[in-house]
């Protein structure tokens, strides 16, 4: 074997960095480090300014809105689209139902997980015929609201009176209704 053959397996060894290499190697950390402490510098001048953020000629996010559209924008971030349309329906309740039915039923609540819209009617009559005209309501409902944004409505007749515990009552007692029935 010559001194100009290796022999097989070894590796050849990396050529050392010239001196043109360190400088580029040199001038790049350098730079680097400009950088670095330029960035910081910037960020404590706009930290002593008031964090930087400055109104431009462009529009951002920062601008002000009209009531309106902030209001629809706040909606639509935190998901209320099916309550604010529901509450809708309640305040046009009149316009959806009639203004015959409007006057004996009124719209209680509405459970969003359940998708059931509570109504209270004045007598049982009124209750008996919104139950009977409720497979429609629910059908006109979801066609303005959005398809099975109501999935039920449960109709309630008029409420008698509260009871009352009062000092002529016997401690555990109902009222009349424990023992008629």
């Amino acid at each position: 074997m010559s001194s100009d053959e290796k022999p097989a397996g070894e590796t050849p060894k990396p050529a050392e960095p010239s001196g043109v290499d360190l400088a580029r190697v040199a001038l790049r950390a350098a730079k680097e480090q400009a950088r670095a402490r330029g960035d910081a510098a910037q960020q404590k001048k706009q930290a002593r300014r008031g964090g930087g953020l400055r109104s431009g000629a462009r529009a951002d996010g920062r601008d002000p809105l009209p009531l309106g559209a902030a209001i629809n924008r706040l909606i639509t971030e935190r998901g209320w689209e099916t309550p604010a349309a529901v509450g809708g329906v309640m305040g046009r309740w009149p316009q959806i139902v009639g203004e015959d039915l409007a006057k004996h039923c009124v719209p209680q609540k509405y459970d969003e997980d359940e998708r059931v819209l509570t109504v209270q009617c004045d007598s049982t009559a009124w209750a008996t015929q919104l139950r009977l005209l409720a497979p429609q309501l629910v059908a006109r409902l979801n066609q303005d609201l959005g398809q099975g944004t109501v999935k039920l409505i449960k109709v309630y007749g008029p409420q008698g009176p509260t009871r009352r515990f009062g000092p002529l009552r016997a401690p555990g007692s109902t009222g009349p209704g424990d023992t008629y029935g």
